[in-house]
């Protein structure tokens, strides 16, 4: 058994670091108060003095005192913090200067007015996220808050004073605090200030006496904040006891405890504690101490116990089923941890047997400091032919078993080890007497209680150590073979045996028992760990449905349906080609349950004639579906450790449902966006470098065609024409070509071609362009033939040759050299002696609509250099640019090549 009073190790080594954390941070001192002019700023600035008398250096980062000259007046000695100027539209406003104050770290901020929200630019939203970063800075900080700015009150603010506050802040900022410090006046008191203008000036007081401040509103807001303030009070009291590892109970609020057993009526009891914590307005915990008892209870027995747990939940209560060596420890061990003073029990008028006390009486030894409520359990006379222990419709579930079918369980193989384990010690000792001391045949019995407890359980055991003793006394004490006993010694040697072996038969029961639980829970764990290291890999919905098909009717069902949303956010099957259904499978029960969120079919309050048990797959954002399942077995469902297995399953499945939707959702973002700007960018480059020639190609046709020109004049104007249709051809070709490449219709056809006569073909395609260049061309004898994709090449080419055209001065050079630069692979070099490409763009040239010069006379889409990339790559090859000495662009293809056999050279040549 382990020590109660000893400290858990990691409980201590969560401490250790939480005190560590909280000395490197600074303390949060909130003035909490029902509504605005009940002093809050007053009290804080009264706290600040008394802080200076310390010797604490204390700075008033900002205070709002609304015209109060009693609160401006407690200024005065103290440091102010400078506000800081911040521009919003037009308008200059002072705001806390965060910056400031992190640099001046005083020991002591006050900072007013803790749900207030910073201009936009600000860097923080909200004031509170200011303050904590101040605290993560180690500076202590005072500052106030009304009740109605906490977030989980707005809706109950709302209803009760009809006004909807903007500016809220996080419970758990208020829950962090390190002190919070309740300043309060009475209504009749707040409403007197309020006509005196000690809260708001005369004009913003009408307006507040009208609306906000009422009196029922001021009384109602006070409620609240005497609630708040009592909660966090006790959740420090809690922690508290905890962290000082305090085992007893104190009644300092209103909580009750209902002990629920296996005996009749204790749905009497649970109704009679309801009524109870009704008219004391006290928070009640129904709970269930699992024993070693519990696990030999029948399955009947078993369903009424979790029937009345779920009767409890209903009704408000906080349920809990509790695992312990006895109903005692567990009750007092929960009433300790919750702090719970009265506890709600059964009475029953049967008595308990002889040396044994009653279940009050052991409560009343273990804690004193309880307060016991005894609730009869016994109902009137003419109740008891249809209640009875068990509830008919419970009994009925629990079929009669044959004695065949008792002897293959686990009960009677343990009755069975511990005969044959008795006999055969019996049988091995008897001719072992004459060297062995009667006191080690004890010692073998004992070992055989302790085996047979722990193995199977407190019944085999206390069988094993009656019949270890009996044995013993009929077989080795003298007289031998009769149960008479020649020395009486020997009867106190039988009771210290039978204490002994009891008492051993517990202890091993029980640690037994323990280790089960403990096995249970782990494998649990491990199961649910499983799941979540599955679902955490999977990156598509199907995959999701499958790890949680095969999950959950592995674990906990026999068999299921899962029902997802379509793109309509319709209700599905998941698997609609599934040949079998589970019978009683209904979709509008499904659909029932994801339009209301709630549970539904077997098990539940709502269409329970239905067989299958259908739940909603709850994500954080919505529900994700519906799962209609056969608990395996059906009473599982009303079992709470299941229910918390199977929400906790089913959650982690939700989860990973909407992970994947969300990815989804930000892949087809991302498309759309990539589509958007390629549409703008698309439209933005044809608006200029389409529109400008052919707007330039009307004017030229309208001047042939009437306008009396030389012929010389209609040579020129005929040149340029064709010029701007070329251009607009080439603009257009790229155009086409990303398209095809888009949809993937580029189909290569790989062929051995003439290198030489492929670059001949482009430079005298483009002979106007390159007409005021150089062009060099450097070509081994090696490399007569290539094996390329002659289009494709020649495209790839005719763009680089005319980007050197465009982007080089006339008079410059272009070099073309092709070489191997190692086996079965070829490179072709397009050099110039331009400007060349700044060292930032090498990289960012390739994108499409990505130009080298932003500002350029030339025209173009920027998709040349990005077309040459996706086409070289489709041939398997790479494209890259680098410096050219002294300057210039170099532009290096290169492309796998396949060995040139004599057969093919000789069908090339004959081609």
């Amino acid at each position: 058994m382990p020590d109660p009073v000893r400290p858990d190790p990691d409980v201590l080594l969560r401490q250790i670091q939480q005190s560590d954390e909280a000395r490197q941070r600074g303390r949060l001192t909130i003035f909490f108060g029902a509504s605005a002019g009940v002093g809050k700023t007053y009290a804080m600035l009264n706290a600040a003095h008394q802080e200076v008398a310390k010797g604490k250096q204390v700075l008033a980062g900002v205070i709002e005192t609304h015209g109060r000259q009693d609160t401006a007046q407690l200024l005065e000695g103290l440091a102010c913090l400078p506000p800081k100027r911040v521009e919003y539209r037009g308008q200059y406003f002072n705001e806390f200067d965060l910056d400031a104050a992190l640099l001046q770290k005083p020991d002591v901020l006050l900072v007013d007015e803790l749900a207030h929200s910073n201009v936009p630019g600000s860097r923080h939203l909200k004031r509170w996220q200011d303050i904590e970063e101040l605290l993560e800075a180690g500076i202590t900080v005072y500052t106030t808050l009304n009740v109605q700015h906490l977030e989980s009150l707005r809706d109950i603010v709302v209803q009760v004073t009809g006004i909807t506050v903007r500016e809220t802040v996080p419970d758990r900022v208020f829950n962090q605090a390190d002190d919070v410090i309740l300043v309060d006046l009475p209504a009749d008191e707040l409403l007197t200030r309020l006509q005196a203008g000690k809260v708001y000036l005369s004009e913003q007081a009408k307006r507040a006496a009208n609306h906000f401040f009422r009196k029922g509103n001021l009384i109602a807001l006070r409620e609240l904040a005497l609630r708040r303030t009592a909660e966090r009070v006790d959740a420090q009291m809690r922690d508290y006891r905890s962290d000082a590892r305090i085992n007893t109970v104190w009644n300092t609020t209103e909580r009750l405890l209902v002990g629920i057993g296996v005996q009749g009526h204790s749905e009497r009891l649970v109704r009679h504690a309801a009524r109870l914590a009704t008219s004391l307005n006290a928070q009640w915990f129904v709970i269930h101490v699992e024993t070693p008892d519990y696990q030999k209870l029948t399955s009947a027995k078993q369903i009424a116990i979790q029937q009345q747990l779920r009767l409890a939940a209903s009704l408000g209560a906080n349920i809990a089923l509790i695992t312990a060596p006895s109903v005692v420890q567990g009750l007092t061990q929960y009433a300790t941890e919750h702090n719970i003073a009265r506890v709600v029990l059964g009475s029953r008028q049967r008595p308990y047997p002889l040396l044994r006390l009653s279940l009050v009486h052991q409560l009343a030894r273990a804690l004193p400091e309880l307060d016991l409520i005894l609730v009869n359990q016994t109902l009137p006379q003419s109740d008891t032919h249809t209640s009875g222990k068990i509830r008919p419709s419970l009994a009925q579930t629990e079929s009669p078993r044959h004695w065949t079918s008792w002897i293959r369980t686990r009960a009677f193989r343990g009755y069975s080890y511990a005969v044959l384990g008795c006999l055969l010690i019996t049988l091995g000792s008897a001719g072992l007497t004459q060297w062995f001391d009667l006191a080690n045949v004890i010692m073998l019995y004992l070992l055989l209680v302790v085996a047979i407890s722990a193995r199977t359980g407190r019944g085999p055991g206390v069988l094993a150590a009656v019949l270890g003793i009996l044995s013993f006394d009929f077989f080795f004490v003298p007289p031998r073979f009769s149960f008479s006993v020649s020395d009486t010694q020997y009867f106190l040697t039988f009771t210290i045996m039978l204490m002994v072996a009891l008492l051993i038969n517990r202890m091993a029961a029980t640690l037994r028992f323990q280790a089960d639980i403990a096995a249970r829970h782990a494998r649990e764990s491990q199961s649910l760990a499983q799941l979540s290291q599955q679902l955490t890999g999977a990156l598509a919905e199907q995959q999701i449905i499958q790890i949680a098909r095969q999950w959950l009717t592995t674990s906990l069902v026999s068999e299921l349906a899962i029902l997802t949303l379509d793109a309509q956010d319709q209700l599905i099957l998941a698997y609609p080609e599934a040949p079998l259904l589970p019978d009683g499978f209904d979709q509008t029960i499904a659909q029932w349950v994801f339009d209301h969120q709630q549970e539904a079919g077997q098990g539940t309050y709502t269409l329970a004639a239905n067989r299958l048990h259908y739940v909603p797959l709850k994500a954080p954002m919505r529900v994700r579906g519906v799962i209609a399942l056969t608990p395996q077995p059906a009473h599982q469902l009303q079992n709470p450790e299941y229910q918390r297995l199977l929400h906790t399953a089913l959650a982690q499945i939700a989860l990973a449902l909407e992970r994947v939707h969300f990815v989804d959702i930000a892949q087809h973002a991302l498309v759309k966006i990539e589509g958007e700007r390629l549409r703008s960018s698309l439209l933005s480059a044809l608006s200029h470098d389409l529109r400008t020639p052919v707007t330039a190609l009307a004017g030229l046709s309208s001047t042939l065609a009437h306008s009396h020109l030389s012929a010389t004049q209609q040579v020129e104007l005929a040149t340029d024409v064709e010029r701007l249709a070329n251009l607009i051809h080439g603009l257009v070709t790229n155009l086409l070509d990303l398209a095809r490449l888009q949809s993937g219709g580029l189909h290569l056809n790989w062929q051995w071609i003439s290198l030489e006569e492929l670059i001949g073909g482009v430079c005298y395609q483009l002979d106007q362009r390159l007409k005021q260049h150089k062009i060099q061309v450097h070509i081994p004898p090696t490399l007569a033939l290539i094996q390329a994709d002659e289009i494709i090449l020649a495209r790839i080419l005719t763009n680089l040759l005319d980007n050197a055209a465009r982007y080089t001065p006339p008079e410059s050079t272009v070099t073309i050299t092709a070489f191997e630069p190692k086996p079965k692979w070829i490179e072709v070099t397009v050099c110039d002696d331009g400007p060349g490409i700044p060292e930032d763009m090498q990289s960012r040239i390739f994108e499409r609509f990505t130009r080298g010069q932003h500002e350029s006379t030339e025209t173009g889409l920027g998709l040349g250099l990005a077309l040459c990339r996706e086409m070289i790559s489709s041939m398997g090859g790479s494209l890259h640019v680098s410096h050219h000495q002294p300057h210039g662009a170099c532009f290096h293809l290169r492309w796998p090549q396949q060995a040139l056999s004599p057969d093919t050279l000789q069908q090339v040549i004959e081609a």
